[in-house]
């Protein structure tokens, strides 16, 4: 199909993608064309990467628009996001225009009603339904992009939720479902009752196989000799091999640390391959991955870096991560090992992609397990980029002939897995259902089933009554919590099991019994009203406006309850980190004994019920939020970004995106607090801003003033300014020697309400005593992840609630 034959899309639209070179459309778009993309029609494309899922969305928003109507297109990742916005900002040649919606789980982003094209990831999409935006009544259609997330236990419920609400409230919306290739995409339309677009086409060859010894072997019979020299690895030299031909490689493996140690390696490979021009270019990427934090990580980065070669991970900073991925597009850097994060949904195409690592440690089964199917092909539908590639290869590595039969029995000739509902597992049920109550999709029990009716987990349930059981038991859980309150119009027997209240003295794992636990009970039925009437509390709407799981708000009011004494920072910090909602740091070997005594020397200062040592599993995880805890109070008394992570092991992205959480959380905790009246509201603000601005009691007020992070505000606090007042007062030489540059100094003292803050003809005063030069000596600028966030501005870019 031509696109010239398209109608109904704003005009200018045609001539737009004339320009950008696209002329006719792939099969699978023109095909999502006759199903009725372009019509309103809801629609399930099935399709491989690469294949021109963004144009079947494009078709659908703008025709949409075109129509009088509004479109919201779902991801996955907030950098996705970012991404797609980048890409949908060009319409505004024709009169489209697009805003993206990340971030502050509070707002309901009233200017984006103006907006044609809204793109938001699916959390932010569930907290604006929570927080009432009113813009959304306005949808007409709405993109769902990797929606084969659904199967994510983790995320998946989410967006499962939210789709559904969206055509509870608009019973018109056109739904369109991006997907790569799944086992079940005719189930997923049918929930949908949308159209399926279902193919395995691409616009380039991709070729799948099995490199063993010295050969490739491919799934259409064919062979290539990629030799392995002496003590080189399989991926080395499969690496070697492309890059002599002018392609680049992506290369996952199942580890940060092995991550990292491929990159080295291959850096010795790709280093060959660079011009002058690509060592100059690398020289100075990777003095920008330098001067983004001042870590281990982000050296090692840098150095990789300098050799053609990245690795690429969830430890890095989001800057980090973007500065590889570009790179790498623009195949500069020739290499990239990576952990399986890379294949979702962001676009980093490669000639060839190498799957070195199929199996990944799974605790649940206390070893190493094999990945999905469909994790996989995600990965190898990475191979092959349409006008800079002639072909995609993606390979998988055996170490012996056997090995190389599983691999394509296993992988290359199998059909990926279909996607099933994780709505029932914890915690999302307990989470949605008091969403559903508080937001008014539900306002009795039978309302309630019949919403969660229309989710995909029920049209998949083969299990007679399960679904009425388990929300029976989550309604008790919210209840017995105070989230939710039921009028019964018959009398009925309270059922048991869980503590009547939040306050009581009972052992906390008790009183917080999970929505999973429950839902393992018999299933009788006691004698409530089939149509009893439900209403969130005071309390429920707040935890649902907050974004909160609510067992996290459970365990933060039942701590601030309890607490006799001001709470101390690392008491907050301890007691956010055991909510389900922060994503504790694990104990490594040996340090169950080092954070045990840490517990001994400080358990006065731990808020809530604390389990004995001889329950080993609970113990441990209060340990391990002890540790997660003592790191966020390391930050927050100014332990600089290199000494946490060395001391942790972690890297920068993981320190930042621990402190983004638990700002989140002890802000949510600062507004449980006023909810509930609790005397401790301003510890808890204190603690939150310490952790925001990562600093100690004493600068909080000199980092309220913009433009002051951790670093200024700690050498400006030792040369004697101690408040904003002082900056209004102080002699501006020495507040110009302090902060080292005449703008800076000028956009600070601004900030603080000085009445000249010009520096014209002011001269740096060094001041008695040296202290202030003796800070400088040993700064190396503002680089920890608090002071990029408020001096360079940055806070777009850094990670948030796991990245979404």
């Amino acid at each position: 199909m031509n696109v010239e034959e398209l109608s109904g899309l704003p005009p200018g639209a045609i001539s737009h993608f004339q320009r950008d070179g696209i002329e006719e459309l792939y099969p699978p778009q023109a095909e999502a064309v006759e199903a009725g993309a372009t019509d309103g029609e809801n629609l399930v494309a099935a399709v491989p990467t690469a294949s021109g899922k963004t144009m079947i969305a494009a078709l659908s928003m703008l025709s949409a628009v075109k129509r009088g109507g509004k479109a919201l297109y779902i991801v996955p990742l907030r950098a996705l996001a970012s991404e797609k916005k980048a890409e949908f900002d060009a319409y505004e040649e024709f009169g489209v225009t697009t805003g993206v919606a990340t971030g502050n789980y509070e707002s309901t982003s009233d200017w984006l009603a103006t907006k044609d094209i809204v793109v938001a990831t699916s959390e932010k999409v569930d907290s604006l339904v929570r927080n009432g935006a009113d813009w959304l009544s306005d949808l007409t259609c709405v993109v769902s992009d990797e929606v084969h997330l659904i199967d994510d236990r983790n995320r998946g419920p989410t967006l499962e939720v939210t789709l559904a609400k969206l055509r509870r409230l608009n019973p018109q919306l056109q739904v369109v479902a991006l997907s790569a290739t799944v086992g079940n995409a005719d189930e997923l339309a049918d929930w949908l009752d949308a159209s399926l677009v279902d193919t395995d086409w691409r616009p380039i060859d991709l070729q799948m196989g099995v490199h063993y010894g010295n050969a490739l072997n491919f799934d259409d019979g064919s062979t290539r000799e990629v030799p392995v020299d002496g003590g080189e690895k399989q991926e080395a030299a499969l690496v070697r091999d492309i890059l002599q031909e002018g392609g680049s490689s992506l290369v996952f493996v199942n580890s940060r640390r092995n991550a990292e140690a491929a990159a080295r390696r291959l850096g010795k490979v790709s280093s060959r391959e660079l011009t002058a021009g690509e060592r100059a270019d690398l020289e100075e990427l990777a003095a920008e991955i330098r001067e983004d934090s001042d870590t281990e990580t982000s050296q090692d980065l840098a150095d990789c870096v300098e050799r053609g070669s990245a690795f690429h991970h969830a430890g890095l900073s989001s800057t980090q991560r973007s500065l590889v991925e570009d790179a790498f597009r623009d195949r500069l850097l020739k290499v990239i090992s990576a952990t399986p994060t890379l294949a979702a949904g962001v676009n980093t195409p490669a000639r060839r992609v190498i799957v070195r690592d199929w199996r990944r440690f799974d605790p649940s089964a206390g070893g190493m397990s094999p990945l999905d199917v469909l994790e996989v092909h995600q990965m190898m539908g990475r191979a092959g980029r349409p006008g800079l590639d002639p072909y995609g290869e993606a390979v998988l590595l055996a170490k012996n002939h056997d090995e190389s039969e599983e691999l394509f029995d296993r992988y290359v000739w199998a059909d990926p897995e279909p996607v099933r509902s994780k709505l029932a597992a914890e915690p999302a049920l307990r989470t949605h259902v008091l969403a559903t109550i508080a937001s008014g999709f539900a306002r009795t029990r039978e309302g309630l089933l019949e919403f969660l009716e229309a989710t995909l987990y029920a049209s998949q349930s083969s299990e007679a009554g399960r679904l009425e059981r388990v929300t029976d038991d989550v309604l008790d859980y919210l209840e017995r919590n105070d989230f939710i309150e039921r009028e019964r119009p018959l009398a009925s027997e309270s059922s048991g099991g869980l503590e009547d209240t939040l306050g009581t003295d009972a052992d906390a794992a008790s009183a917080f019994t999970s929505a999973a636990d429950l839902a393992d009970g018999d299933g009788s039925e006691s004698a409530t009203g089939r149509d009893e009437e439900l209403e969130a509390t005071s309390l429920g709407h707040t935890v649902s406006r907050l974004y909160l799981d609510p067992m996290s708000a459970a365990e933060i009011v039942h701590g601030l309850d309890d607490a006799d004494d001001r709470p101390t920072a690392l008491g907050l910090y301890q007691l956010v980190s055991r909510t389900p909602d922060m994503y504790e740091l694990y104990l490594r070997s040996g340090e169950d004994e080092k954070f045990g005594e840490l517990y001994y020397e400080r358990e006065a200062e731990l808020l809530g019920d604390a389990p004995s040592e001889f329950e080993e599993d609970r113990f441990e995880d209060w340990l391990a939020a002890l540790k997660t805890g003592k790191l966020l109070e390391d930050w927050a008394t100014e332990d600089d970004e290199e000494t946490i992570t060395e001391r942790y092991k972690i890297g920068p992205g993981d320190l930042r995106g621990k402190v983004d959480t638990a700002e989140w959380l002890l802000g949510a905790a600062e507004s449980l607090a006023a909810e509930i009246d609790s005397e401790w509201t301003v510890a808890v603000r204190e603690a939150r801003t310490r952790v925001e601005h990562g600093v100690g009691e004493e600068l909080l007020e000199l980092v309220s003033v913009s433009g002051i992070g951790r670093k200024r505000a700690r050498r400006l606090y030792e040369a004697g300014i101690e408040e904003p007042a002082d900056l209004r007062t102080a002699d501006k030489g020495i507040i110009l020697h302090v902060l080292k540059g005449e703008k800076t100094a000028e956009n600070i003292l601004e900030s603080a309400g000085h009445e000249d803050p010009s520096m014209d003809g002011v001269e740096p005063v060094p001041i008695d005593g040296g202290s202030a030069s003796a800070t400088d000596s040993s700064d190396g600028g503002e680089t920890d992840a608090a002071a990029s966030k408020s001096d360079d501005e940055a806070d777009d870019s850094q990670s948030s609630l796991g990245d979404f």
